[in-house]
């Protein structure tokens, strides 16, 4: 982490001085901002985490709760998830929390004696060398609290207007500031029905599956449902079954049964398999007790015993797949000003845990591409992006999800002869084969605008292009200091580019030399005239040979960037492979040593190009495509003030 850049600031260094332009935050919502969001849930916090950094965009946070989550519901922390709240730089609170998911064991009827279950595998949670992060459990509160004070503490000093119902919404695109208009309605106390009126440049509803934004902007979330009724509840239990703190799916002859361990060391989550819908039947018709869950579960876990102590939270619901067609309000033609993420557009069953994990990556995708526009660094068209990115990869989730929950509420095959069941062996085979969806990492992004073709792939094989940036561990030349290469890049809006050196320094030379010099340079045309060289684009270089035999005074000047009022030197942009702990990142992730590779990642982590070092031209034209110039060459007010 770095600080001090502007001069010495005792103190917590998360606290970032406040902006000059921050919104106030009084009893009333400003009348006009760049981007209001509808919904305090976990989509509609981590955007606003995301716009709290820049101290430029006005951003207005409404939620209809009369204030901050207590108790989660979506509570599964995928390993993707982790690696974007490493991020945010809350990933080591999660861990600490949590309670971490290591492995699944699978149970089955006795072939011996059906009305008992035994188990009959175990397996890894997530193939090992997937990420650098566990999946984890933790109360969805919780992650909404490190939300509430990352924004609070950032330039922005945003935090959450409750008691707001959005009555309607309305867009006027001949409007030349604020094109659209939210008109809300207090729920609070002595402020109930007192009506507010909101002008914004941008609006994105993360107002959950009964949307109401979706409905303003015409959408519809389009699908079936599974006709089958599932019960889940947090319990405080005893219990002689040996697995309670593992994730087990459990198939017996009553029905079928997932445990969750919750964090804490005695909390567990159990999804119970209840009764079969009738076509047009809803879950509430059923009147499902508590009492029914509990007494559900006992008969599944024979002949295990379980004694239920406390239930601070239970619930019924039907599982169901539903997707809109569409993310946005535009036409196809006309850049959209309404988006909207996770629940509000798709929706899948609990049971491989990214209902929250998809919704944040919905959000993390459309952030920076907002924050992009609003600061004049893209060109409007770029907004197209989210929708067809992210309706493309959730349709692929819920085909895989489809699967999966009608898997795990059929009954277990009891005989290898048998017509009808589902076979316990397959049903684990197709957790194992599919581990890479239920860890978030799924998502492989097609080429765009902003995602290149696999031409060059071959440089860089574990870096595969639209897929997320895998991480791996790295010495920094500067200090000796072990890390993940990853863990450099923060929610900050900023692209990376990772070069990895070739076998001669010569390619790596000059690829700085050209982002310094080059009137064409990315870095040149596309960073404003007196910001900081690296505001922008984030250049880093990884070395080939051991950190002890580089000499840091001699790395091309761009990976010692003069930066900042006092114009500091950056000494973090330059690492070697760990090679104490046998972790050549350059073996990991399959880059071509004699060539090198230059890898171009995403503000939100994802791969987005890799290039061999020497195509500056091919380089520079990408970004052409959707960034806008920034007048003229960049200006080195900083460094040469200082030199």
């Amino acid at each position: 982490m770095q600080f001090h850049l502007n001069g010495f600031r005792p103190g917590d260094p998360h606290l970032h001085p406040a902006s000059p332009q921050a919104l106030p935050h009084g009893d009333a919502i400003a009348a006009e901002v760049d981007v209001l969001i509808v919904g305090c849930g976990p989509a509609g916090l981590t955007l606003a985490a995301q716009l709290a950094a820049f101290p430029d965009i006005r951003t207005a946070l409404v939620e209809q709760k009369e204030g901050p989550l207590q108790l989660g519901q979506a509570d599964g922390i995928a390993c993707r998830t982790m690696e974007m709240f490493e991020a945010f730089g809350f990933a080591d609170r999660v861990l600490r929390e949590a309670c971490w998911i290591n492995e699944v064991t699978f149970w089955k009827p006795d072939d011996a004696q059906p009305a008992r279950i035994v188990r009959h595998a175990r397996v890894r949670d997530t193939e090992d060398g997937l990420s650098e992060f566990p999946h984890v459990v933790l109360n969805q509160a919780r992650v909404h609290d490190f939300y509430l004070e990352l924004m609070r503490q950032a330039p922005a000093r945003l935090q959450p207007h409750y008691a707001r119902r959005l009555l309607g919404l309305s867009v006027d695109r001949a409007a030349p500031e604020y094109p659209v208009t939210a008109l809300l309605e207090r729920t609070d106390g002595v402020h109930a029905g007192r009506q507010e009126r909101v002008r914004a440049r941008y609006v994105v509803g993360c107002d959950g599956a009964r949307s109401q934004v979706r409905r303003a902007i015409g959408r519809q979330l389009v699908g079936d449902s599974a006709n089958q009724a599932w019960g889940v509840m947090d319990v405080l239990a005893v219990t002689d079954f040996p697995d309670i703190r593992f994730k087990a799916a459990i198939q017996s002859a009553e029905g079928n049964l997932l445990v969750i361990p919750r964090e804490g060391g005695h909390l567990m989550r159990l999804y119970v398999e209840m009764d079969k819908l009738g076509e047009d039947e809803r879950v509430a018709s059923r009147r499902i007790s508590l009492d029914d869950l509990v007494a559900a579960a006992r008969r599944i876990l024979r002949p295990f015993t379980l004694e239920v102590k406390e239930v601070p939270w239970w619930s019924v619901y039907e599982i169901g797949q539903r997707i809109c067609a569409g993310y946005d309000d535009s036409d196809g033609q006309a850049p959209p000003h309404v988006f909207i993420a996770g629940d509000a557009c798709h929706t899948h069953s609990p049971k491989a845990g990214q209902g929250m994990n998809f919704s944040m990556q919905d959000s993390f995708n459309l952030g920076w591409k907002l924050a992009a526009v609003l600061r004049g660094q893209c060109l409007p068209a770029l907004l197209h992006s989210y929708s067809a990115e992210r309706q493309a990869v959730a349709q692929e989730l819920i085909d895989f999800d489809r699967e999966w929950a009608r898997m795990f509420s059929d009954r277990a095959r009891q005989r290898a002869d048998a017509d009808s069941g589902v076979d316990p062996e397959a049903f684990r085979s197709y957790f194992e084969r599919h581990g890479r969806f239920t860890a978030g990492l799924g998502t492989h992004y097609r080429p765009s605008i902003i995602t290149g073709g696999a031409a060059h792939q071959a440089l860089a094989r574990g870096f595969v292009i639209g897929t997320r940036f895998h991480s791996a561990p790295v010495v920094r030349v500067a200090d000796a200091r072990p890390l993940q290469l990853g863990h450099v890049a923060s929610a900050d809006g900023r692209w990376r580019l990772y070069a990895f050196a070739a076998a001669s320094p010569a390619s790596l030379h000059a690829l700085c030399r050209f982002l310094e010099e080059s009137p064409e340079s990315p870095v040149r045309r596309f960073t404003p005239a007196g910001q900081d060289i690296d505001s922008v684009f984030d250049v880093r270089a990884i070395f080939q040979q051991p950190h002890a035999a580089l000499d840091i005074a001699r790395v091309p000047p761009l990976l010692l960037p003069r930066k900042g009022a006092l114009g500091l030197r950056d000494y973090e942009k330059a690492y070697a492979p760990d090679f104490r702990n046998a972790a050549d990142i350059f073996e990991l992730r399959g880059i071509d040593r004699a060539r090198g590779a230059l890898v171009v990642v995403r503000p939100d982590q994802y791969v987005a190009h890799v290039l061999p070092l020497q195509a500056h031209e091919t380089l520079a034209a990408f970004f052409a495509g959707f960034m806008r110039p920034q007048g003229p060459a960049r200006g080195e007010k900083s460094a040469a003030a200082h030199a």
